[in-house]
């Protein structure tokens, strides 16, 4: 059974201020206005739960001034702000521990403008209250942008999240400031393809075993990415048209390498383990395409069998009559870390014109 997590246990009296404090409009986290995207815990309307990889939180509004009021677990998380439309240059938020204001711009010009806020972290660095936002005075929420028709949702480990993406090529690769979800391949994906996008991924998370004692068959139904927990996401509210499978890289290094599962699996059962878990979200998304990925670290090395247990487990589900489903790899380059941004749009385009082959989109 699953041990219920604590998500938050921080004050909700006041609010410490990471900028100048605005006097002006407040917009509460329950505006109609406000257009969320992911797996939010919902479960306090006016305060909302962010805990899941690229999170977004999208609006417009009037007004010279913009601040985020964000309570945060354990002030590990980032959070990107980009403003009008100008994805190439984001105000970063370093989220203190506890509850505090952001002031992200100010002297902006008359007129309408845009924000989107994403998660740049992931379940691994705790989970966030959203607490609304602060306008200028006479500033406002408009009509929120339209959302795409498509969605695609990831299931997948640190590759997916972005861990390390935005590190230095010859640096570490483990320091949260330089985890961005949002470029990672899967999101630079949804954006080239115009879709709405889910990423149910994890660093370190497995199949068969992770770097901790959960894996992804228990952790993919959670409302919550903190842990090990008993939250449950409701699979009806938010059905995908493209399903993108990126795991089995931590299981090549822990039972391949490392031989830290005993029992140690055999071939057989590494496939089965695989199309089960693929089976799974067949059974949740029966009319999604299934694009089971791995790569692009070295799991798919020259000589890895781990590529061939995919294909074994698709082929498998083929015969049994699954026909939306299909692999795709990403080669390899040889780079020893996780993989960089460079690396991302590399593997973005060649799932992009994968998916818009296969979907005609």
């Amino acid at each position: 059974m699953k041990r219920l997590a604590t998500l938050l246990s921080l004050t909700l009296a006041g609010l410490l201020h990471a900028g100048a404090a605005l006097a002006g409009a407040t917009v509460a986290p329950g505006d109609k206005n406000l257009q969320y995207t992911g797996r939010i815990d919902f479960s306090q309307p006016a305060a909302p739960v962010i805990s899941w990889p690229n999170t977004a939180i999208a609006g417009r509004f009037t007004g010279s001034s913009l601040a985020v009021k964000l309570e945060d677990q354990h002030g590990r998380n980032y959070f990107n702000v980009f403003l009008d439309g100008d994805l190439g240059s984001p105000l970063v938020i370093e989220a203190k521990q506890g509850a505090a204001t952001y002031v992200v711009a100010q002297g902006l010009a008359p007129g309408p403008h845009s924000f989107l806020i994403t998660k740049r972290t992931e379940g691994e660095e705790g989970a966030t209250v959203f607490r609304g936002l602060e306008l200028d005075e006479g500033g406002r929420l408009l009509a929120p942008p339209a959302r795409p028709a498509r969605r695609i949702e990831f299931f997948g480990d640190s590759i997916t999240s972005g861990m390390g993406n935005e590190g230095a090529l010859n640096g570490r690769d483990d320091a949260g400031k330089d985890k961005n979800s949002f470029l990672s391949y899967a999101a630079i994906t949804a954006r080239r393809l115009d879709a709405e996008v889910h990423l149910s991924s994890q660093s370190g998370i497995g199949v068969m075993i992770s770097w901790f004692p959960f894996t992804m068959p228990d952790f993919h139904d959670q409302l919550s990415a903190v842990g090990d927990n008993d939250s449950k996401w409701d699979f009806a509210s938010w059905t995908p048209d493209v399903v993108v499978v990126n795991l089995l890289q931590n299981d090549s290094w822990l039972i391949g390498r490392d031989h830290k599962l005993q029992p140690e699996p055999d071939e057989p059962r590494r496939i089965e383990a695989y199309r089960s878990f693929v089976q799974r979200l067949r059974r949740l998304y029966p009319k999604a395409y299934i694009v089971c990925a791995l790569g692009s670290m070295d799991a798919t090395r020259p000589g890895s069998p781990w590529p061939g247990y995919v294909t074994a487990a698709v082929e498998r589900m083929r015969r049994d009559g699954d026909k939306r489903i299909d692999t795709l790899f990403f080669a390899y380059t040889g780079y020893g870390q996780h993989p960089r941004v460079n690396h991302h749009q590399a593997n973005a385009a060649k799932l992009t014109a994968f998916i818009r082959k296969k979907m005609g989109w």
